[in-house]
């Protein structure tokens, strides 16, 4: 790699981490109801959102009902979606006059953007309003990432609390999520986005003439009904308009991922400068990291932060690392053949197929590694076009949980499950009952850590397999062999990890995957908070026991080695023979 691609690099990693304690410290402060004064002005206005709501803030709940409260907002989001998205051909703000949404694919997208995975069989800029967009799709991204956010919290509190039986509000989590961090934060990125370049509008789209005649094979039916096509010409561009960077904002920010436009973060409208690439990329992994910091802060020890934190940057690095290493090695087959991948006189060489020449093979590979660590799904490349071992790294990282900073939310309480299987797996190594946080690891914990490691595997595998058997799951493949075969992984472990991503050569807009990935996205993200909330419970619930000579210490590099160990250890286990499958066929198919 050059010094240049370093340099890049290095500065968005020195930038992420310099925000974390900031902003971490600020996310505690907002959680534990000790408003700093800058924001204080805004509390009148959350004191109002209870009492339209009939909520007491005062009063905190169970785990049983924070859970409950949490599904019947889950399930009323993706009704009001759903029935929007239906009923858009009526509503207003639809200068394109689009039609309804399919009841499949409406399924698919309510289930998507309530769950944070942002999934889109669909192209936004011609299926759906402008209302649509906003009041739905936009709405949901600030819902969707607070719900992660506030079970994160329900867990912190369940660490640091002893002996009690409450974990907090969920309507209070949520909407101390959303107006004093999310929506904020958004708001000046937006603004940031619309200095680049990113339209925000409501305005028509635009017909403009082109620089020549087109000429294309324009499909149509004959007088039978059987497919033909005709040669037709155009000397017209439409270009989509809309409000696109309201929605750019919290798309990255709360780790949604869902494009205003079918190329998502790849087109000039979302993501036209290497500014706004790189505003993106550390959205994506700001929130994330710095409640690494919130965790260690809320929990009384900042060095039990610090070291999640160092666990997932070391993560990270090693999948960016095979990324960079496999997208500028390029395709070796193309070497043997004589083929020359040189870009230019200048440059090197690499794997430039389905790439922004705006943002390179390092910007591409960087993007793909950070929207896929965090849960995210936004794209500026095509994964499908990455090499085997450059496309494995997006897939494998959405295998381990996304826990690699992970969503906002999602990630963290995810590496904390790891933490409670770390210490779980260290204390029968030692033959002692496993402590974390001050807290016994008894057998309730570990059946509840292992709902969160095993439910997501078992759908991922038993869809992927499914899927592969039937004729409407192959209907879809368009490349045979390993690398389809990888379509369909990809697939399904996106919408089980709700990361929303897609190796997009697989057509999955169709009756049989708007369906079946509908309920693994609802399942893979509404059924793992559960029993995460069912483990803050236990852990509030407990005595603190204190530290002896005998305790071992999590905040340590060994700890933080053996944290790394174990999410690579269970992830191994589970997905390497479907990998194996996949893109390490594919990849020792490409090799001469």
């Amino acid at each position: 790699m050059s010094a240049n691609g370093l340099l890049q690099i290095a500065l968005f990693l020195g930038v992420l981490i310099a925000l974390v304690k900031p902003l971490g410290w600020y996310m505690a402060q907002v959680y534990e109801g000790k408003l700093p004064a800058f924001v204080r002005w805004i509390q009148p206005v959350e004191n109002i959102f209870y009492r339209l709501c009939g909520v007491d803030s005062r009063q905190e709940m169970r785990w049983t009902r924070y859970a409950l409260a949490m599904l019947w907002f889950a399930m009323l989001s993706v009704l009001v979606v759903y029935a929007m998205q239906r009923l858009q051909g009526l509503l207003p703000l639809n200068p394109q006059a689009f039609a309804a949404v399919s009841p499949d694919s409406a399924f698919n997208t309510a289930i998507s953007f309530t769950t944070n995975t942002n999934w889109q069989g669909y192209g936004g800029e011609s299926s759906l309003s402008y209302l649509v967009q906003m009041t739905a799709l936009a709405v949901q991204n600030f819902f969707s990432a607070a719900a992660g956010m506030a079970v994160l919290v329900a867990l912190i509190r369940g660490f640091a609390r002893h002996t009690v039986d409450t974990i907090g509000n969920f309507w209070v989590d949520m909407t101390r999520s959303i107006i004093y961090i999310l929506l904020p934060v958004s708001i000046v990125l937006a603004l940031v986005f619309v200095s680049q370049g990113v339209v925000q509008n409501f305005s028509a789209y635009q017909s403009v003439p082109t620089v020549q005649a087109i000429t294309y094979d324009n499909p149509k039916l004959d007088a039978a009904g059987n497919p033909l096509t005709e040669k037709a010409t155009s000397r017209e561009q439409v270009i989509a308009m809309g409000p696109v960077a309201s929605q750019e904002a919290i798309k990255q920010l709360g780790t949604n991922g869902g494009g205003f436009f079918n190329a998502n973060s790849a087109h000039p409208f979302e993501n036209p400068t290497p500014l706004s690439n790189f505003l993106a990329m550390l959205a994506m992994f700001v929130i994330p990291a710095a409640l690494c910091y919130t965790f260690g802060f809320m929990v009384g020890d900042t060095r039990q932060g610090w070291a999640i934190l160092a666990a997932m940057t070391l993560l990270f690095a090693g999948f960016l690392a095979v990324a960079e290493y496999a997208e500028q090695r390029g395709n070796p087959a193309f070497a043997a053949l004589g083929v020359n991948q040189t870009m230019s006189a200048t440059q090197s060489g690499g794997n430039m197929e389905g790439k922004e020449t705006r943002f390179g093979i390092v910007n591409s590979a960087l993007f793909a590694t950070i929207t896929t660590a965090a849960s995210c799904g936004a794209v500026n490349s095509m994964h499908d076009s990455f090499t085997p071992l450059g496309g494995l790294v997006p897939l494998a990282q959405i295998q381990l949980g996304e826990v690699v900073f992970g969503g906002v939310g999602s990630g963290l309480y995810g590496m904390l499950v790891y933490a409670v299987i770390a210490v779980f797996l260290a204390g029968l190594m030692i033959g002692r009952t496993p402590e974390y946080m001050g807290k016994k690891i008894e057998a309730f914990d570990i059946k509840m850590a292992s709902l969160v490691i095993l439910i997501p595997p078992m759908i991922i595998l038993g869809g992927t397999a499914w899927a592969v058997m039937i004729a409407a799951g192959r209907a879809g493949v368009f490349n045979p062999g390993a690398h389809g075969f990888s379509e369909i992984l990809y697939a399904f472990s996106s919408a089980v990890g709700n990361n929303g991503s897609a190796f997009a050569g697989l057509s999955a807009n169709s009756l049989f995957y708007n369906a079946a990935l509908g309920f693994a996205m609802f399942f893979g993200r509404i059924w793992l908070m559960i029993p995460v909330l069912a483990l803050a419970g236990s852990m509030a619930a407990k005595k603190r026991i204190p530290v002896s000579v005998g305790s071992m210490a999590t905040h340590t590099p060994l700890f933080v080695w053996l944290l790394i160990g174990t999410v690579l250890l269970v992830g191994a286990l589970t997905f390497v023979p479907a990998l194996a499958l996949g893109p390490v066929i594919e990849h020792l198919n490409m090799v001469p």
